[in-house]
């Protein structure tokens, strides 16, 4: 068994999620939200099949939407289903223009108490915004907390700085890309423990497959490269990542 531990499985991500989901027979699959729309479908699918588990968070692009606090709402309405495994993604995205900072910052303290307060895995999204992320949770004491830096792709430098806090780091797709050197350094020279596997489907689709529609079964392709820049069998990769994924999000009993 091997688990995604972030995907994103809405009706504007596949034509035909039932087969998308399909394909995953017999491994498990986190599906993120990032609105109400996809929280919503988060919720569809955890009730509807058994190997799909959920978070419940909204991306920070969406901080000065007019109906926050009715969307947060919603999640605390369904944080307590026992397939909700998260809050996330949230955090940071400084990428393109015209984002509120400030807003932004707002919410995501919003979502780390939240997660704080139902004992729920904090999933964060980063996006050239890695020092305002850092302080941020230097400033709200998460040593208590499970917290997973979604997508990681910033430097050694950065990922031991995260380490301090007990982060532990999303592997996904761009660690088979020629120019994802950084993350392969940090997969290289940190200890599989600090790992967990993720696709982040439909987008960021491994090698040999860049640049098509990306889903959870790739999900092996990553922890293929993981065992080649470890040196080890890719079994023993997928095994200790899905320990660190079954701790990490309270998956125990599976």
């Amino acid at each position: 068994m091997f688990i995604d531990t972030h995907c994103h499985l809405g009706k504007d991500d596949y034509n035909n999620v039932n087969e998308i989901i399909k394909h995953m027979e017999n491994n498990i699959m986190i599906a993120s939200g990032v609105d109400l729309e996809t929280n919503k479908e988060v919720i569809e699918l955890i009730n509807k099949y058994p190997n799909v588990y959920g978070t419940l968070g909204f991306h920070p692009e969406y901080a000065s939407t007019l109906d926050i606090d009715k969307w947060i709402s919603y999640m605390e309405d369904n944080i307590n289903n026992p397939k909700v495994v998260g809050i996330g993604e949230v955090g940071l995205d400084y990428h393109y223009e015209g984002f509120d900072k400030e807003k932004q910052k707002e919410l995501f303290v919003k979502m780390i108490d939240l997660a704080r307060i139902y004992n729920k895995t904090l999933v964060i999204h980063t996006r050239d915004a890695v020092a305002d992320t850092l302080e941020i949770l230097k400033e709200n004491d998460i040593k208590n907390m499970r917290v997973t830096l979604h997508c990681f792709s910033e430097s050694i430098e950065m990922a031991r700085e995260f380490l301090k806090l007990g982060c532990k780091f999303g592997i996904g797709g761009v660690v088979t890309f020629k120019n994802g050197r950084k993350l392969q350094e940090v997969v290289t020279n940190l200890d599989l423990s600090n790992f967990v596997l993720e696709t982040d489907s439909p987008y960021l689709a491994p090698e040999p497959f860049r640049g098509t529609k990306n889903e959870p079964k790739n999900v092996y392709l990553v922890a293929k490269k993981i065992s080649e820049l470890k040196g080890i069998d890719v079994e023993e990769v997928l095994k200790i990542t899905t320990e660190n994924t079954k701790k990490q999000y309270q998956l125990e009993d599976l």
